[in-house]
């Protein structure tokens, strides 16, 4: 894989982590920044990684984007999940390259970027949303990350059935996950995994009851993640931090 930034390219440019912008790298563009503005062409040829300097003289650094960039500059509609907790839905589901898993629902794509990323090149994710407008905004976040071509995007309510059958898995953010489960145990493989995200407990008791009926190795989990502010002799946790985010409700489909 290329180290080297061409015409056309998506690039971080990183002023602080408060501070980023996911922009594309074009001929003749000019990027206007609170610290002046930046001519993006000079970077054409140049590693990723290169510093560059705005009109002002302020410097920003030229990074490859990550998953978590693309997930965290989604364009919106809906609140999307945070990579604390996308990573471990993705390591809950067991996917891997070549996986053929279902999600619903979409919201703006977040989640499902980061499961198509997973799944290439050869896996598929079928991802079913009820409002389209939310299909729309996560089909440009997905053509962005280059990964609609993994991608399904289904106007349908998972909550009447699953179309797909032999899955490997299914992914579940939405507001009665409880009403899918039995559509999920027929769709699902033998051993393959279930997983539910819920931001309140009741929610969750709701899921893990229906769960019981057909799944085993039922799990519940909560994630918290805190930044440390590093500065010698002033080293401390942030004092702002996200919380609560929701729950993560695991579960493996087991026969008879």
């Amino acid at each position: 894989m290329t180290n080297v930034i061409n015409e056309g390219d998506l690039i971080l440019l990183y002023f602080d982590q408060r501070r980023t912008y996911l922009v594309a790298v074009e001929k003749g563009r000019t990027f206007h920044t609170h610290k002046g503005y930046i001519q993006l062409d000079t970077l054409i040829s140049k590693e990723f990684g290169t510093r560059i300097a705005s009109n002002l003289g302020v410097e920003f650094v030229a990074l490859k984007p990550l998953l978590s960039d693309f997930v965290f500059k989604a364009q919106r509609r809906t609140q999307i999940n945070y990579p604390k907790d996308i990573a471990l839905i993705v390591m809950f589901s067991g996917i891997g390259p070549g996986s053929k898993l279902v999600e619903a629902g979409t919201g703006a794509g977040a989640l499902t970027t980061a499961l198509a990323h997973y799944v290439k090149p050869d896996g598929r994710v079928y991802s079913y949303e009820v409002r389209p407008e939310f299909t729309e905004t996560a089909r440009r976040n997905l053509a962005r990350a280059g990964l609609l071509d993994h991608v399904e995007l289904k106007n349908k309510d998972i909550t009447i059935g699953i179309d797909e059958t032999e899955l490997d898995a299914v992914v579940l953010d939405l507001a009665t996950p409880w009403l899918v489960i039995p559509h999920a145990y027929l769709a699902i493989k033998g051993g393959g995994t279930i997983v539910s995200f819920s931001p309140t407990i009741d929610q969750v008791v709701k899921t893990v009851e229906a769960l019981q009926g057909g799944f085993a190795d039922i799990q519940t989990v909560e994630c918290i993640m805190r930044r440390m502010q590093i500065e010698r002799g002033k080293t401390r946790p942030e004092t702002l931090m996200t919380g609560h985010t929701g729950y993560i409700t695991f579960a493996r489909k087991r026969l008879g």
